[in-house]
């Protein structure tokens, strides 16, 4: 185990910033802690990185307790938002600032920065001045920095939140590519699930404070452990209903809106009567145009209120008859704006039961 965080708690004033967090990070893993903003993902990475310390719990790297060890002692990398370059600095100068202040000779200095930038594809850009990269290259003078001085634990707070879309989409592919190919166990933070699955090999979501479910990103997709996970990582549709039991003892959910469907995700330990809310992702459903008398006692019917377009599909907004309204992912042709169309689960399809 390369990292491991055990009970940690961390108050700020009356804002329980980390609350009982237990998380363990394996020797060459990269897991990012996706989350949405405050719920304290930022706050984390700080106490790793020994720049805030704990009210309670202990943090072990490598079987050590590094609690209460300064950052230096820690002699974990560390990439900022904001990459905190000196523009006043070469990007060679900027790169050899954290090997001057471990001490390294000079006369090494030069040969690690060179392969430091020809790792993160800047070979000759030593002699340029901030200013004059781009901020895809910004981005990479500030891994390279962190990399220079071969920490044995990289920490990343959200570096790619100040590129535009397109940039940040091919950066982010770059840079799991660099840290897989270096071989380093890193530790980065984003609220966005889009970044967080091309990244991870596996995802740790926090909400308020506390960690929700760890994973890889099929295990969190496809079986998330409550409402928040199933809400908050990918597009989700929420219905509303109660578990009723089937000739065989097999769970269902009758919904309010008033046909059963079946569920396909482990409920739980849930009882016939129980509230529950069902979640269904836009793909898992199947939208057809006009009546469906095959499938009556299994449809919802509604109307298209909108068309997003997707480019190979779209998304129809569809309004059932309590007003709820429903996403599906479906042909660009399966229907018009303001066509009536019934809405049933794909076979197959992942139907979750939470409890209301």
């Amino acid at each position: 185990m390369s990292l491991e965080l055990r009970e940690l708690r961390k108050r700020f004033g009356e804002v329980e910033a980390v609350r009982g967090l237990d998380l363990e990070l394996q020797s060459g893993e990269l897991m990012t802690l996706l989350g949405p903003s405050g719920c304290g993902k930022t706050t984390v990475l700080r106490l790793i990185a020994g720049f805030e310390a704990p009210d309670e719990g202990r943090i072990l790297f490598h079987g050590e307790d590094v609690t209460g060890q300064a950052p230096q002692r820690r002699g974990f990398g560390m990439v900022f938002q904001n990459y905190a370059l000196f523009p006043h600095l070469s990007v060679f100068e900027n790169v050899a600032f954290g090997l001057k202040a471990h001490g390294q000779a000079a006369a090494e200095i030069g040969a690690q920065v060179e392969r430091t930038l020809e790792r993160v594809d800047l070979p000759g850009f030593g002699g340029r001045r901030v200013q004059e990269l781009s901020g895809g290259q910004q981005q990479r003078v500030a891994l390279a920095r962190a990399l220079a001085i071969e920490p044995p634990l990289l920490l990343l707070d959200e570096p790619l939140s100040n590129l535009d879309a397109a940039l940040r989409e091919r950066t982010r592919v770059e840079l799991r590519e660099i840290l897989k190919a270096v071989g380093i166990t890193a530790l980065y933070v984003t609220h966005d699930q889009e970044e967080a699955f091309d990244l991870a090999d596996r995802i740790a979501v926090m909400e308020a404070g506390r960690l929700r479910q760890v994973g890889t990103p099929e295990d969190l997709y496809d079986r998330p452990v409550d409402r928040f996970v199933a809400g908050f990582v990918g597009r989700s549709n929420v219905l509303s209903g109660r578990l009723e039991a089937g000739p065989s003892g097999v769970l269902s959910a009758r919904l309010a809106a008033g046909p059963a469907w079946p569920i396909t995700s482990e409920p739980g330990r849930g009882e016939p009567g129980q509230a529950v809310e069902l979640v269904i992702r836009p793909e898992d459903l199947l939208l057809v145009a006009g009546g469906d008398a095959s499938a009556a006692s299994a449809v919802l019917r509604g109307v298209v209120r909108e068309r997003l377009f997707r480019g190979a599909s779209v998304t129809y907004r569809v309004e059932i008859a309590d007003g709820t309204v429903l996403e599906v992912e479906a042909e660009r042709d399966a229907a018009a704006s303001g066509e009536r169309v019934v809405v049933r689960p794909r076979p197959g399809a992942r139907v979750h039961a939470f409890s209301a």
